[in-house]
């Protein structure tokens, strides 16, 4: 039985006839392949998205679509015309993936480049950037991929340096073969780019300077495609800057800390009336979305957009300049249009998927006969649809992951639960589909960061792989997690391996209380500040947890100060991590007391520490002095491995593949079900 009800079985059938040339169905092992039981392995789970990304034309005539058409074969872009379901190909290469790509107007696109198949240690080039019209002419590569640029006279390039990075289309009042790219003016450790903005016609390759203000981080861009407001950085101090239309001159509107600050002002577009939309706090726990009373100077009094239990950072929707909806994150995500023709097509569509979010993308200017649907919920992966509204139909494009059967994946709930010290802790629990909700094995999934949002409501292959495999999931959002308001968030500040740990513990002990957890089969499992967290879990809580598994976890706070080959940015430890984490001075015997690296001798339970070779956030170091300090304890019940060409997490499908088979074997053989 299908989850996702289909509708349009006559075009769907033609839609796949005319792409049989470019796609075909996947050949997945079976599931429990590389496991002793029947439960399944981790190679559905992990595959990489067989379609990635699904864009209408700014004209709606037009549908461009990336997927491959098995997982050993490169994905593509292809064009497919709403009308008669033909797909044209528009690029492909034989050792690389197209990446992600836009429309530009309404015959042309551009495109980047991503080798998915490649660890980190094995990409030889950046991910350039490209532009081709529908038909296939005036095809250009715009952006170099390797360290060389060739030029050719006075304001034209052959390609612009691999360092430049594509921002936009250029708008209203340019040609429409134009966009906007960045290049950073110094690149460098510091953590600050000081940007340069220039304007660049795809088709001749010609090349315009736009003066911004220097250290400038970022725009945006008003109704006519202008850059108006930026952000510049310098030291600790962030502000945003708004430009004069008469007199063409930048002047500050808000000035404050970059790092920790709960106050600040984050600019997020013009509408067609070149009203600014803002988001901040205006003194409320919660980060709100604000307009910008460009005649006074100051933030709106009442908000625009708010929610008491979230902090908002939404996308906006256009159709051209004009602002028809805005989607954002609460517990999972909430789309409202503003405009009611839209409000009554997502209506219509949401009645015939009724079980997942159903994200509606419509052409900027057409006339609204076509959209593009994408699908998800907590147990389907992301599946692509054209909605033709004149017949309230759905066509499908394709799947990101056809191998997965939504039947068989698990229920995820957010939860919330009450720290030792009364804070309202946010969690997300997924329990195994068709388990009783009694004596569960538990796997405590802790997000990196810290300092952001772990999860929303969404398919997730780890933890899917982990409730297939029949174990409960939970996975908090300790504070210092951003997303649930500044409290939630200046709580968990210089708090690493001690209120953080705890309130992690805590989600444990809830779990218990509820008798959903057998209290002596649980296991904390995370990457990066997830991996530390399972660290200083074994050694706070040796009571709590009977294993763990690190991958690329920080073992040494000191080290993130002094490690040569780390990719921290200067910026960062100079004014982040003191104010964040813990000064190297001041807060020195806090420090010394919460890094696993100088408590290893409390660690007694086995663990499994996975770590990549060319990780330049938290470099193999802290892995490998880990783990030879451990080997010197006595009992000490450790499996290490580095992949060698793996970076800060896992790039290559056969280290995925590999490093969840040594999980799932670490867990069977330490929370072996009852």
């Amino acid at each position: 039985m299908n989850l996702i009800p289909l509708r349009g079985a006559a075009s769907r059938r033609r839609l796949a006839a005319a792409c049989a040339a470019f796609a075909s169905s996947f050949a997945i092992a079976a599931p429990g392949a590389h496991t002793s039981d029947a439960r399944p392995g981790p190679e559905a789970f992990f595959q990489n998205p067989a379609m990635t990304g699904a864009r209408i034309s700014p004209d709606g005539r037009t549908v461009a679509v990336t997927l491959s058409a098995s997982p050993a074969q490169r994905v593509r872009l292809l064009a497919i015309d709403v009308a008669t379901l033909k797909p044209t190909v528009l690029a492909q290469f034989a050792d690389t993936d197209i990446g992600d790509f836009h429309w530009i107007n309404d015959h042309r696109l551009v495109f980047d480049l991503d080798d998915r198949q490649a660890a980190v240690g094995e990409l030889h080039a950046s991910s350039g950037l490209f532009a081709v019209n529908i038909d296939g002419t005036y095809y250009r590569q715009l952006i170099n991929r390797y360290l060389a640029a060739l030029v050719h006279g006075p304001g034209e390039k052959e390609t612009l340096p691999w360092y430049t990075e594509y921002l936009r289309p250029a708008g209203e009042g340019h040609d429409p073969d134009e966009i906007y790219v960045g290049q950073p003016g110094r690149r460098d450790d510091s953590g600050t780019n000081d940007m340069r903005l220039h304007l660049l016609n795809t088709v001749t390759r010609r090349v315009k300077d736009i003066e911004t203000p220097i250290g400038a981080e970022g725009w945006v861009f008003d109704a006519a495609g202008e850059p108006r407001v930026t952000t510049v950085i310098k030291d600790d101090r962030e502000k945003l800057m708004l430009r004069d239309v008469a007199t063409g001159r930048w002047k500050t509107i808000a000035d404050f800390e970059l790092f920790g600050t709960v106050d600040g002002m984050q600019p997020l577009v013009f509408d067609e009336n070149n009203q600014l939309f803002v988001t901040a706090t205006q003194g409320h726990d919660t980060r709100s979305v604000y307009t910008w009373e460009l005649a006074a100077g100051k933030v709106s009094d009442q908000p625009w957009l708010k929610s008491d239990r979230y902090d908002l950072a939404p996308v906006f929707l256009k159709k051209g300049n004009r602002l028809v909806g805005v989607r954002y994150q609460i517990d999972a995500e909430v789309t409202k249009w503003m405009d009611p023709d839209m409000a009554a097509m997502q209506a219509r569509v949401d009645a015939l998927l009724p079980a997942t979010i159903n994200r509606l993308s419509v052409a900027e200017h057409g006339d609204g006969h076509y959209a593009v649907v994408v699908a998800y919920s907590d147990r389907v992966p992301s599946l692509f649809y054209l909605y033709d509204a004149h017949q309230d139909k759905l066509i499908a494009l394709g799947q990101s992951h056809p191998e997965v059967d939504p039947d068989k994946m698990s229920r995820m709930e957010p939860v919330h639960y009450a720290a030792r010290d009364g804070l309202q802790i946010p969690a997300w629990l997924t329990l195994p589909q068709g388990a009783a909700r009694k004596d569960l094995p538990l796997v405590v999934l802790v997000h990196g960061g810290p300092y952001v949002r772990g999860e929303y409501w969404h398919w997730n292959p780890e933890v899917q792989f982990l409730a297939a495999r029949g174990y409960a999931v939970l996975e908090p959002e300790f504070r210092g997690s951003t997303g649930f308001g500044s409290r939630l968030f200046r709580a968990g500040w210089k708090q690493w391996g001690l209120a953080m740990q705890n309130d992690v513990a805590d989600g444990v002990k809830w779990a218990v209380e509820q008798g959903i957890v057998d209290p002596k089969r649980v296991c904390i499992a995370g990457a990066s500040y997830g991996g530390y967290a399972v660290l200083m879990g074994l050694i706070n809580d040796p009571q709590v947890y009977r294993c763990g598994v690190d991958w690329v976890g920080v073992t040494d706070i000191d080290l993130l100060y002094t490690a040569h080959w780390s990719d921290l940015p200067t910026i960062w430890k100079d004014y982040g991590m003191p104010r964040l984490v813990g000064d190297r001075v001041a807060d020195a015997a806090q420090l010394k007391a919460t890094s696993p690296l100088r408590n290893v001798d409390k660690i007694h339970a086995p663990l499994l520490l996975a770590y990549g070779g060319k990780d330049q956030r938290v470099p193999k170091v802290h892995g490998e002095d880990f783990r030879d300090a451990l080997m010197k304890q006595p009992g000490a019940d450790l499996q290490w491995v580095l992949y060698e060409q793996e970076g800060h997490g896992w790039r290559s499908l056969d280290t995925r593949i590999d490093f969840w088979n040594r999980t799932a074997t670490f867990l069977d053989k330490n929370l072996a079900p009852r």
